[in-house]
């Protein structure tokens, strides 16, 4: 005989005291050509309240699977002799349109505790962490996405307000991914419908039109205002970056192909950033941060590929501005404090670039606060361009200002609804870069759409949002949405790497120590099949938790 519903929701309650939690707001599920997604519409969307401690031998666990978990959580304590067993994503066996969410999630709870068919792996392996709060190494700057016109135009497009909320929540609020970082253009991008700057009328050398707004970004940075306000968020940090000078400006008089900055223009260019950023800060939206220009080697040595937005720089002529024009403007102005970042291009050009700007201007990057990577081209250049950049310039924010999928011949330049896969590359690529000293990590645009655009020049990929253009009316968190959010949610600024050791390959981990005393670990088992994994704490002690194949997990406690 089956038990009552009455009988099942008390099998949930009790279940949940001893240490499985159900989502604040759980993921609406929903399956596509490469695997799940979740669903948000204006009246739904899912939400995760960040975890609270309540005993100082508690530990916290959110956990994704590519079976289909989705920021589930698990609970349990150190020195219990116990192993706690993480339960996979179980398809649930019957669903009814007119079921609500609640009889949605305690038919999964209820799935997942007493079916025993929920893991896609028979086989276990073993791994023991080791977390020595003592050993610190960099300190974090946080993390963020990116809005580009391309953002601006979906988010103008949707039926309702509060699907634009939704999707300003998911990233930045407390109870969404923690974002506190955001990089736009200044001027336009290759994520536009045309491209677009500012000062566009030829020998416009006063930037005359730099007291308003371009009318490209009046709701851009209406969103961003909005943003601000419904995810109470009261540090956001913006970086700017330019794509290109007006076309006058440049030696080919294009936006893109073969130009540069010509040397008449070398302070006019300098004042335009100064003037964005005033022009950024009247408007309500403080600058953090720029960068000395996207990509320069688009516009040297990739014009025949590259047909976006673009100016080149050598590490000559860019240390020539920064040093003698650039720097010098910013330094001596009211944003004298404003963080410069250098280069904002591939590893490929780490730590030559800096070498050689010095050769030309000694001492030209002390003007740099940090120095900005996209990491398009981490899997071909190794991780020596990396060492040899903070052996050379130890004192630098290192961050990664740029990333996606699609952009390579042999990746589908367009989203693939579902990809685990996707987010794997994106979970090894965040570990691999904050143990090797990064500060903080941007992707790009935060949303886009079933093509990978809008983008003028067909430059499509992929994104951690998909918004559903047909209708307007809801968009698709992707697996990426979820893998960069075990990175952010729990790893505020602040926040300071420790040594986290795994015993073999089995697991791959990063640390932290926040600034709350607290201590949260990013857990990836990447691998087919399920993973003990024993903690062992320096200060707290140890337990053993069990963990689905392709998996990835936050751990916080106290």
């Amino acid at each position: 005989m089956f038990p009552s519903r009455d009988s099942l929701l008390l099998g949930v309650l009790l279940i949940s005291a001893i240490g499985v939690h159900s989502e604040s707001i759980p993921c609406k599920v929903k399956d596509q050509k490469y695997g799940k997604v979740c669903v948000c519409t204006a009246d739904y969307c899912d939400y995760l309240e960040n975890p609270v401690l309540t005993d100082e031998d508690e530990w916290f666990l959110i956990s994704s699977s590519k079976q289909g978990l989705r920021f589930s959580t698990t609970s349990g304590k150190f020195g219990s002799e116990d192993k706690v067993t993480l339960q996979d994503y179980v398809e649930p066996t019957t669903e009814s349109e007119n079921e609500s969410i609640l009889s949605n999630l305690i038919d999964e709870v209820v799935a997942s505790a007493f079916t025993l068919e929920s893991r896609e792996s028979s086989i276990t392996r073993s791994v023991t962490l080791k977390l020595n709060r003592t050993k610190t190494y960099q300190r974090m700057v946080g993390f963020g996405g990116s809005y580009t016109g391309a953002v601006t135009y979906l988010v103008e497009s949707f039926k309702q307000s509060e699907l634009a909320d939704h999707l300003y929540k998911s990233f930045y609020a407390e109870d969404g991914l923690g974002f506190n970082l955001m990089r736009i253009p200044i001027g336009g991008s290759d994520f536009d419908f045309n491209a677009w700057s500012y000062a566009e009328e030829e020998g416009n050398t006063l930037l005359s039109d730099m007291d308003e707004l371009h009318e490209k970004d009046v709701n851009k940075v209406a969103q961003i205002k909005r943003l601000i306000e419904v995810c109470e968020n009261k540090n956001l940090l913006v970086k700017g970056a330019a794509w290109s000078a007006p076309p006058w400006m440049k030696t080919n008089n294009k936006w893109t192909g073969f130009g540069r900055l010509k040397r008449d223009y070398y302070q006019t260019w300098a004042d335009y950033h100064l003037r964005w950023i005033k022009l950024m800060e009247a408007n309500g939206i403080p600058i953090w941060a720029i960068s000395t220009g996207n990509e320069p080697l688009n516009g040297i040595f990739f014009m025949y590929f590259v047909r976006f937005m673009s100016m080149g720089w050598t590490p000559q002529t860019q240390a020539i501005w920064l040093n003698d024009y650039l720097g010098p403007t910013l330094r001596n102005s009211e944003f004298k404090d404003i963080i410069l970042f250098g280069n904002d291009d591939q590893r490929y050009s780490f730590p030559h670039w800096f070498k050689m700007m010095n050769r030309t201007r000694p001492s030209s990057v002390d003007y740099l606060d940090g120095l900005s990577l996209h990491w398009y081209w981490d899997e071909i250049f190794g991780n020596s361009f990396i060492e040899q950049t903070t052996e050379y310039a130890p004192d630098k924010i290192l961050i990664v200002s740029e990333s996606c999928i699609g952009d390579k011949p042999w990746q589908a330049a367009a989203p693939l609804l579902g990809s685990w896969e996707r987010g794997e590359k994106y979970a090894r690529d965040y570990l691999l870069n904050i143990r090797l000293g990064f500060h903080g990590w941007i992707d790009w645009n935060i949303a886009l759409d079933e093509e990978g655009g809008p983008n003028y020049v067909d430059n499509t990929v992929d994104a951690p949002v998909i918004v559903n253009t047909t209708t307007f009316e809801e968009f698709y968190k992707q697996p990426m949405f979820y893998t960069i959010g075990h990175f952010s949610k729990l790893v505020p600024e602040g926040s300071v790497r420790i040594d986290a050791v795994p015993s073999n390959v089995n697991l791959d981990s990063v640390a932290f120590l926040r600034p709350d005393n607290k201590i949260a670990a990013v857990l990836f088992n990447s691998g087919r099949a399920d993973l003990d994994i024993t903690l062992v704490d320096s200060v707290r002690g140890q337990f053993i938790v069990n963990v689905p194949a392709k998996s990835i997990h936050t751990l916080l406690y106290s």
